[in-house]
């Protein structure tokens, strides 16, 4: 059974920075796709950064050159360094999770929040 433990949430300022991590628990395989969504209050679900076992990254539109992901395969981990942050990033994180096996299964996180206030 696989869960999702994150950490680095919290308050941060206007222009100040944040990193989120993110580590699976047990064995997830080697083929995967880890990383972090987000959900605003009233907003749909989006995706913020996603990077596969073998090193490909998916990045936001809205958050390229600002955010960046990484991943240590060997600890079944993932983390999200965010720079530059705003009012807009603001938002409930959740860390996802896709194992690409003879199933294809997905994990969530129960969600981090991450405010961006003075």
């Amino acid at each position: 059974q696989v869960q999702l433990v994150e950490s680095g949430g919290g308050l941060v300022q206007p222009g100040g920075s944040l990193t989120l991590s993110c580590a699976a628990s047990g064995s997830i395989g080697s083929v995967f796709r880890m990383g972090w969504y987000r959900q605003a209050p009233g907003k749909q679900r989006e995706l913020v950064a996603t990077i596969t076992s073998g090193g490909s990254t998916v990045i936001a539109d809205s958050v390229k050159n600002r955010f960046t992901i990484s991943r240590d395969n060997t600890k079944n981990a993932v983390s999200m360094q965010m720079n530059s942050l705003n009012a807009e990033d603001t938002a409930v994180y959740y860390c996802h999770l896709l194992v690409v096996g003879p199933l294809v299964k997905a994990y969530w996180g129960q969600g981090t929040q991450v405010t961006v206030s003075s």
